[in-house]
């Protein structure tokens, strides 16, 4: 009977405590949960890798050191390599919370069997968590605190998330960290092009990145391979003549080292890693590894957009060289950058490294002096081989594109649609190089610039980001804007330590003749305006469909194209690094190509937008070759714009039937007039 009773007793007391040990255990876990939950969201970068993001905050770049490091999303990750990996890594990711708590008791038996650790049980949200938080130190803490990291992780992130983050960081040797540089590294294609054989062949690697690397023992590396086919066969994810095939493919592994990882925008990326390190006084290394949020201004589709005209422009086999950017006009973001054809051959940026004489481009600044001082869309020079006695004794003799001449009195309008070189030189030296010059530097072109009679037809250097700002100035209505590559940048915790201020600034270039000049420009487009020669932009004009302005440049070693719509500036340079000369047809139209091509990909389904006239400015059609106003008669009639008062007020007589002289506005022209004055108030 004692015995019974002791028994019982003993029964009841073992109850109780596992009772009291169950509880203090649920106490214990609930407050692990609790503590977890307190911590909050966990970051998904490691903390010591500094991202750049384009103009709508998706990742374009994620740097370390000297290793760059590129996030795909889920999406474009092929099935076969997320399937095999959540197969062979962690079966029941999608249904456990973190932890696979019968795949850690299997492990713990095998390891007692073994005698020692033969199995490794860690999920793939553990994984994940050290790979972002931890070291591989093999200690007791590194493990609890691994353990929190993936109880955060599944608290606050979905699985999709977690596994995407997981496929973008593990590490598959040789300095790849993630699938897309794995794929890179090993078969120099991008995640998407690879096959299930190459894919299957990379998802066995991250067990163990040096035994199982193809360069240090590749008959391991396949057997890991061939091992993961026949898992896909044997949980049905393959058939077996699709298994068979597989492992019969031949792999066209690619030598090692001889790669890098393609970059969204790398040229742009380098000029953001440069402009940051002038703004917050830091250097290259500094900036890799410091754990930056760097927000650009880059617009992915411009970027593609310009990158796809290049690749479509360009003859493969040539080693011409480019420099283009696209700007917002109103506010200096650069919205897509090219610096060169090859980033890898040569990451030197022409966009702003390189000094090029711009030709004819310059001459917009030239007219904008003239206009300031007296001319006017209609302002009358003869165009004619001419020789300029210098001050210094000197002569000068400019001529125009194959020797073509008017050979009579052009207005200014038809002398910068088709480029007259005498016309520029005329003016040139009858405003002064001086005050050519001064007005250059006024549209943002870095000074000194030296002030002689060539000056008018682009013979000084400049960059192509200072080409792009200039012509922002018209484009804004003479107002200056900076062309810059960064929104803000932030640490690891969020904090704001820079930020771009659109800082208000006054206009440096009178708004009317800035409007007057901006029209002037749509003419290189404009057929009517063709004379003894065609309209600079005749070539490319059938493409354009919405109003642009611009002007084209030409010197024997360089091509140019520049131009604007109201809310788009591109700047596009071509030439030889070795400044040798242009010689065949299509070198000088690559440019001019390229930028009508990429100006209208990048406002397709945008808007219409027109040049809006300001106060002050009067709109007449004119006769473009006799610069008066036009009747029914003229042959071309242009709508150009004067600041008020300075519109001419005689009507043409050189298209008179019979060589007769009208001294009064035709009734029919009157008629016209009512309507044009009725279309420009509307519009």
């Amino acid at each position: 009977m004692l015995r019974k009773m002791k028994w019982k007793k003993w029964v009841k007391g073992t109850a109780l405590a596992g009772i009291f040990f169950f509880g203090l255990g649920v106490i214990g876990l609930g407050s692990i949960y609790f503590y977890a939950y307190l911590q909050g969201e966990p970051s998904l970068i490691e903390s010591n890798n500094t991202l750049i993001y384009d103009s709508k905050d998706q990742v374009i770049g994620v740097i370390r050191g000297d290793e760059n490091r590129y996030w795909v999303p889920l999406e474009e990750i092929p099935d076969f390599i997320i399937d095999a990996t959540i197969e062979v890594e962690d079966q029941h990711f999608y249904t456990h919370n973190g932890f696979d708590f019968k795949r850690i008791a299997g492990a713990v038996i095998a390891d007692i069997k073994a005698m020692s650790k033969a199995q490794g049980a860690s999920t793939i949200t553990q994984q994940y968590a050290r790979n972002l938080y931890l070291n591989h130190e093999k200690t007791w803490k590194r493990k609890l605190n691994e353990a929190l990291y993936a109880l955060r992780l599944e608290m606050f992130y979905d699985k999709d998330t977690i596994l995407e983050g997981y496929l973008n960081t593990i590490f598959y040797g040789h300095g790849a960290y993630g699938i897309e540089a794995a794929a890179q590294t090993y078969f120099h294609k991008s995640v998407e092009e690879l096959s299930p054989a190459e894919g299957f062949f990379l998802v066995g690697i991250p067990k163990g990145p040096t035994r199982y690397s193809p360069y240090n023992n590749f008959e391991l590396a396949k057997n890991r391979q061939q091992h993961i086919i026949n898992i896909m066969e044997d949980r049905g994810f393959l058939t077996k003549t699709e298994s068979l095939l597989t492992k019969r493919e031949v792999l066209d592994l690619k030598e090692r080292g001889t790669t890098s990882i393609p970059s969204v925008a790398p040229y742009f990326q380098d000029l953001v890693i440069r402009e940051l390190g002038k703004k917050l006084n830091l250097t290259r290394e500094d900036i890799k590894g410091g754990g930056f949020r760097i927000y650009t201004t880059l617009n992915v589709e411009h970027q593609a957009a310009m990158e796809e005209e290049v690749e479509n422009t360009i003859n493969t086999n040539s080693d011409i060289q480019i420099a283009s950017l696209a700007v917002n006009p109103k506010t200096g973001a650069i919205s897509a950058l090219i610096g060169g054809r090859d980033f890898d051959k040569s990451p030197f940026n022409r966009v702003v490294q390189a000094k090029r004489m711009p030709g004819s481009s310059f001459k917009p600044f030239l007219y904008y002096a003239a206009l300031e001082n007296g001319y006017a869309p209609n302002t009358m020079l003869q165009s004619r081989p001419t020789e300029f006695e210098l001050a210094d004794g000197t002569v000068y003799q400019p001529s125009n594109f194959n020797g073509y001449y008017a050979d009579a009195p052009i207005t200014l309008a038809t002398a910068l649609a088709l480029s007259d070189n005498i016309y520029a030189v005329k003016t040139n030296l009858f405003l002064g190089p001086e005050k050519v010059a001064n007005t250059a530097e006024r549209f943002g072109i870095h000074g000194p610039i030296p002030a002689n009679a060539s000056l008018a037809l682009g013979t000084y250097s400049v960059a192509p980001i200072e080409m792009a700002g200039a012509y922002s100035l018209l484009a804004n209505k003479g107002i200056p804007t900076s062309p810059y590559t960064i929104r803000k940048v932030t640490d690891i915790d969020g904090n704001v330590i820079y930020e771009h201020e659109d800082k208000k600034k006054k206009p440096v270039l009178d708004k009317k003749l800035a409007f007057v000049l901006s029209h002037l420009m749509t003419g290189m487009f404009d057929e009517q305006l063709n004379g003894y020669m065609r309209v600079t932009g005749a070539s490319i004009a059938p493409e354009l469909t919405r109003q642009y302005a611009g002007k084209s440049g030409t010197t024997r070693s360089d091509s140019w194209m520049v131009g604007f719509s109201p809310s788009l500036v591109t700047a596009v340079w071509t030439g030889y690094d070795d400044n040798r000369h242009l010689e065949k047809t299509e070198e000088h139209s690559y440019s001019k190509k390229i930028w009508a091509g990429f100006m209208e990909a990048a406002h397709e389904g945008q808007p219409y937008e027109l040049f809006k006239a300001p106060d002050g400015v009067k709109g007449v059609y004119i006769d473009p070759h006799s610069g008066q106003l036009a009747t029914p008669y003229c042959p071309a009639q242009r709508l150009t714009y004067f600041v008020q008062g300075t519109e001419p007020t005689e009507y043409c007589t050189d298209h008179m039937p019979d060589g007769s002289e009208e001294t009064e506005e035709p009734e029919q022209e009157k008629e016209k007039s009512r309507w044009r004055s009725i279309i420009d108030w509307i519009f």
